[in-house]
């Protein structure tokens, strides 16, 4: 007979094993033995090698003899464009990978349009369920068999509990009104639309506008990804933010904790140090008591229905195991409004990157205004979600550095910035000519950011992100960097 507990702390996990067993060849009156098994010490989650699965001992407290067979998860990829086919084709295959887990069949919502198949004119939901590619979008690729693209967005969701929203961040809005009551009410959500709305009224994330707007919680998904090289199975890596909700069953609630939840837990009573061993919060009225956060670390006002407790955990470790590929390795952490900021606050310094290459200063210009970026990238997510940011956020993951690298090397405002100056034109005149009525993200972003921060009488502590916008819109040069980055230290 075996035992295996699994104490969950702010400390490395670490699985204990008590086996009793019988012998009678060494013992005269057949007593038990007792051997305690200590294995290696896990690496704790921010040193963990990518490749290697989350800790797999944790399940083993959830004996079937006392929970039972637990209900898989049905996944819907909301959005079918090149990112969105793109992470359609990876949950595809982990459903595949880990049917004890999910629903295989992956459904993926599609905005129907006619195309050309061959000499033919089709539906792209029939090109893509009868051929297994999206011609349009994402070409030459071919996608799992159990994708099931579904010009229907109220039947692609029915019975999903787990929703991966991947669409321009312009239709969040319409979309969540045509979901709202027709999902699941205890179904979870993961963005993947990149970028924050900044107002002068203040910073609002993706994640929240779906989340308020279906009353469920939502996490995030950004890195250094470009879709179609990750379609191709090119190796890189990604961060999904996802911070259970206290009331749903969870086996990891601070496996990279928020700073709100660093603080380790001295349980002092039976009940705290229950709560500690179950996979499911315990409090003396119920999960009823237990209420989430939102990203700024106030008390949510959205009320929350509970995964029941018949299904899988939805927590790190299953979200790690729908995402993570042999191409794709996925951190997980809990800092949502990190992982969202970066998407965004990154294409202001990729502007400016693309600024100081075009005038010829080279790669050490490059490195200094990656630098600088990243402070001020860190500066304002600690000043406006400082109760939940962490700075390990923008300097350890994909979705804060390796992103900002990436599209200050070679990304689209990176690449527009530096045609403007080789050219002496504006980068709105190159907008115009190159991008076929589309806009770049970092022009409108740096203008948002400005605004919000004049609001607060803010400008002078982001040197950087202010210099951007006054080229943009022409009160300064590319020549006055290097003085408004040294006024700035001031």
């Amino acid at each position: 007979m075996s035992l295996s507990l699994n104490f969950s702390t702010s400390a490395p996990i670490h699985s204990v094993s008590f086996i009793f067993a019988r012998s009678p060849s060494l013992f005269s009156k057949s007593r038990p033995r007792l051997h305690l098994r200590l294995p290696r010490p896990f690496p704790h989650p921010r040193n963990r090698p990518q490749q290697l699965r989350p800790s797999s001992t944790s399940t083993s407290i959830m004996a079937s003899d006392t929970l039972g067979v637990l209900k898989k998860h049905k996944v819907t990829v909301i959005g079918s464009g090149n990112w969105g086919s793109t992470i359609a084709k990876i949950v595809a295959e982990n459903t595949r990978a880990h049917p004890d887990l999910f629903h295989q069949e992956v459904q993926m919502w599609v905005y129907e349009e006619t195309v050309t198949y061959g000499d033919k004119q089709d539906k792209l939901t029939n090109v893509i369920n009868q051929h297994h590619e999206n011609i349009k979008y994402l070409p030459n690729i071919k996608l799992p068999s159990n994708i099931v693209a579904n010009p229907s967005l109220l039947d692609a969701v029915q019975g999903s509990s787990i929703l991966i929203f991947n669409l321009p961040h312009q239709f969040i809005h319409k979309v969540c009104e045509q979901l709202k009551g027709n999902i699941l009410p205890f179904a979870r959500g993961v963005s993947c639309i990149k970028g924050v709305n900044v107002s002068d009224e203040g910073v609002s994330l993706f994640s929240e506008w779906i989340g308020d707007g279906l009353g469920i919680y939502c996490g995030a998904l950004s890195g250094a990804n470009i879709a179609s090289e990750i379609a191709a199975e090119k190796w890189c890596e990604t961060t999904v933010a996802y911070d259970p909700p206290p009331m749903d069953p969870s086996r990891n609630p601070s496996r990279n904790a928020t700073p709100r939840s660093m603080t380790p837990n001295r349980a002092s009573t039976a009940a705290d140090r229950a709560s500690e061993l179950s996979i499911t919060p315990l409090t003396a009225g119920g999960t009823e008591e237990l209420q989430h956060k939102d990203a700024r670390g106030r008390a949510s006002k959205t009320k929350l229905t509970p995964v029941p407790k018949e299904y899988h955990p939805l927590d790190h470790d299953t979200l790690w195991k729908l995402f993570h590929r042999p191409y794709f390795h996925v951190s997980m952490v809990s800092d949502v409004a990190g992982v969202s900021l970066g998407g965004a606050l990154k294409n202001i310094v990729a502007l400016a990157a693309g600024f100081v290459d075009g005038r010829g200063w080279g790669d050490n210009a490059k490195a200094a205004i990656m630098r600088i970026g990243l402070i001020e990238m860190v500066r304002f997510g600690k000043e406006f979600f400082g109760e939940t940011v962490s700075a390990a956020t923008f300097t350890e993951e994909s979705a804060g550095v390796a992103d900002l690298i990436t599209s200050s090397m070679g990304g689209r405002n990176f690449r527009c910035a530096k045609k403007a100056v080789e050219r002496g034109v504006t980068v709105q005149q190159i907008e115009e000519a190159d991008l076929n009525g589309q806009k770049l993200q970092g022009t409108s972003t740096a203008a948002e950011v400005n605004s919000f921060l004049k609001q607060r009488g803010l400008e002078n502590e982001y040197p950087l992100f202010t210099a951007v916008h006054n080229i943009l819109e022409g009160r300064n040069t590319v020549d006055d960097i290097p003085q408004l980055m040294m006024e700035g230290r001031r």
